[in-house]
């Protein structure tokens, strides 16, 4: 993993600085979870200062242990790691939002939720970097959909477009992603960066209505009086846009989304 190896070449495996043992700490959100021997797991988050990181929550699957449920998908928490010889280790936990606790009483805001934290593994990298704004635009879109303030499919729609614009994919709904021509435009064609004119249309070019066109333009900026007064059939077709976009730049779809309740 970059993002470690990055930290253990400044410090090395079990490098201790009078004593103690070198550790860091970050501020993040759980992505996901897997089971690592008897009774770890290995918890991967989207950190504000680290990026990506990986690392082992140890004894988190006994009954007795009291990190078990603040490192759990969509837990936002303040962490302490040990850095370790292959993955760093999970030393300390406090909570600070339980998204977790909220969104799984609610199917559609849960199965939004759960593709915004696929979306953030997949775009993220874990080279240690900061990814300040990443990390605060996932924190905000699932403090969206745990207070109920637009339909949760929207949200969704809106974080991946802006997540995608945050990695440098940002697409454009305005002006012709390929002569700068001001639209409206009707034809949204991915791997040339959004609308095209008509001189510039490709092939293979989608041909959504103005009204899908608008509506985009709005969830990327976060437009959400226009959005909230959407009708279904420009929900439906921005919604297959931005899949299209986002499958287009992750080269592949993710697996959540055919589980988000439109």
């Amino acid at each position: 993993m970059p993002g470690s190896a990055a930290r253990r070449a400044a410090d090395p495996p079990g490098t201790r600085h009078n004593g103690w043992v070198s550790l860091y700490r970050d501020v993040g959100v759980v992505l996901r979870t897997h089971k690592l021997g008897e009774a770890d797991r290995i918890i991967t988050l989207l950190t504000r200062e680290h990026g990506q990181v990986r690392a082992v929550a140890k004894g988190v699957r006994k009954t007795t242990s009291r990190l078990g449920g603040r490192v759990e998908p969509f837990m936002h928490v303040d962490v302490q790691f040990a850095v370790g010889r292959t993955l760093d280790i999970v030393t300390q936990v406090e909570t600070i939002t339980p998204f977790a606790q909220h969104l799984g009483a609610d199917y559609g805001a849960y199965t939004a939720g759960t593709a915004m934290l696929e979306t953030a593994e997949r775009l993220v990298d874990d080279g240690g970097e900061p990814a300040v704004q990443q990390y605060q635009l996932l924190v905000g879109a699932l403090r969206a959909l745990t207070e109920g303030r637009h339909n949760p499919g929207m949200i969704l729609d809106s974080y991946q477009l802006r997540a995608l614009a945050i990695a440098g994919y940002a697409p454009s709904f305005g002006l012709c992603a390929r002569c700068g021509a001001p639209g409206p435009h009707r034809n949204f064609h991915a791997p040339s960066g959004g609308i095209l004119c008509d001189t510039c249309r490709m092939p293979g070019s989608a041909a959504p209505s103005p009204s899908a066109v608008t509506l985009l333009a709005a969830l990327l900026s976060g437009d959400w009086e226009t959005v909230d007064v959407s009708d279904d059939r420009a929900r439906r077709e921005s919604t297959g846009i931005v899949n299209a976009y986002l499958m287009w730049h992750l080269e592949r779809s993710l697996r959540s989304l055919v589980h988000v309740d439109r």
